[in-house]
């Protein structure tokens, strides 16, 4: 009995290892903490605090998701934020390990500039940019955040950016052509 503990305790703080470090499952998908934000509100008796937790979703195959829960608590928070995240997936054309070709993403008063890179480059980012790219499962691409340094304008420019890539196929089926014609 004793072993069975000893067991299931390594494979819980296994797990929790790997959850910290953005590693994922078999069939799950990875979750990452972008910004948590503490809200006060001033009542009668003092200050009730309360969390919006801002989350980004993805399998690393090419479908991502963001989200934002808000509770009294951090965990509820971010599960709430969970949630939303997973409702609002979507579907990132790409090119081996990068995006397919560039592209601007608007999100209010943030920009963020994605440009594909040679295998090997990394994921040239900041912090809520590279969140959405990891997730997403893009492991080369070059970007600059431009305008709002806010996480969610960052996230959301991110996620529209990535959202209005087209691939080859789409491109050449729009204009009636192959897709030897279109890349050259």
């Amino acid at each position: 009995m004793a072993f069975d503990n000893e067991q299931g305790r390594k494979e819980r703080k296994e797990r929790r290892e790997r959850r910290d470090r953005g590693e994922k499952d078999q069939n799950e998908l990875m979750e990452k903490m972008v910004f948590l934000n503490r809200v006060a509100k001033v009542v009668k008796g003092g200050r009730r605090f309360s969390f919006a937790a801002l989350m980004v979703v993805g399998d690393g195959k090419g479908h991502v998701g963001m989200g934002l829960g808000k509770a009294a608590e951090v965990p509820e928070a971010v599960r709430k934020g969970i949630e939303d995240a997973k409702k609002s997936m979507i579907y990132v054309h790409r090119v081996g390990t990068t995006v397919p070709h560039e592209n601007i993403g608007i999100a209010g008063a943030g920009k963020v500039f994605l440009k594909p890179a040679s295998k090997g480059t990394g994921v040239i980012a900041g912090g809520p940019v590279r969140a959405v790219l990891e997730c997403a499962g893009i492991s080369d691409v070059l970007t600059k955040s431009q305008g709002s340094a806010n996480p969610g304008n960052i996230v959301r420019a991110t996620i529209d950016g990535l959202k209005n890539m087209k691939s080859a196929e789409s491109v050449a089926a729009l204009r009636g052509k192959t897709v030897a014609e279109i890349v050259g």
